[in-house]
């Protein structure tokens, strides 16, 4: 047990262990390959019980037993519909309403995140482009010599420049509630 979450610190904070380094370890130390995974297992999904074990007020087994229950406990249908339930009630709703399998609720919830992750990329690179040289433009003589006949595409209008404020404001306000720089 002792090496087993002496492993699981040095990879970086990761609660497993690697079936590469659960190798070097059995032979390295002499232990099973098997006494190394209950280890693991025990370090994953019963950490609390990793320093009775060390300390010989619980065996390994028992400690190992526990484990996979909670293991099983953490993997029934129950756990994953409380957890969709907290992440996303809707997706929840229709699977007890059997508009959707629990895999397939996941399936779509995780989709849902990975297409909000793209749309933050794709939002914050938009920003990353357009901000900082409208600010550099500020206090120069840009504006002034503007004019219509060079425009690259539709010339700037007041309307446009009306809507630029109202995104500029409305920016300053999220900026403001999520106290960023």
């Amino acid at each position: 047990m002792i090496t087993a979450k002496a492993c699981s610190l040095s990879e970086h904070g990761e609660r497993s262990l690697s079936e590469r380094s659960s190798r070097s370890l059995s032979e390295q130390l002499g232990v099973s390959l098997g006494t190394i995974g209950k280890a693991g297992i025990v370090l994953q999904h019963a950490p609390d019980l990793v320093d009775p074990v060390i300390s010989g007020a619980t065996g390994l087994n028992e400690a190992y037993a526990t484990a996979q229950e909670t293991k099983a406990k953490a993997n029934s249908a129950e756990v994953q519909l409380a957890r969709l339930r907290e992440a996303d009630p809707e997706l929840a709703d229709r699977v007890v309403e059997g508009d959707l399998t629990l895999a397939g609720a996941w399936a779509e919830r995780t989709a849902r995140v990975e297409e909000d992750k793209r749309q933050r990329r794709v939002a914050t690179r938009l920003l990353d482009e357009i901000i900082p040289p409208l600010a550099q433009a500020r206090g120069t003589r840009t504006f002034s010599r503007y004019d219509p006949a060079y425009a690259s595409g539709t010339p700037i209008t007041r309307e446009t420049i009306a809507h630029a404020v109202t995104a500029l404001a409305e920016m300053d306000q999220v900026w403001q509630e999520r106290d960023l720089p």
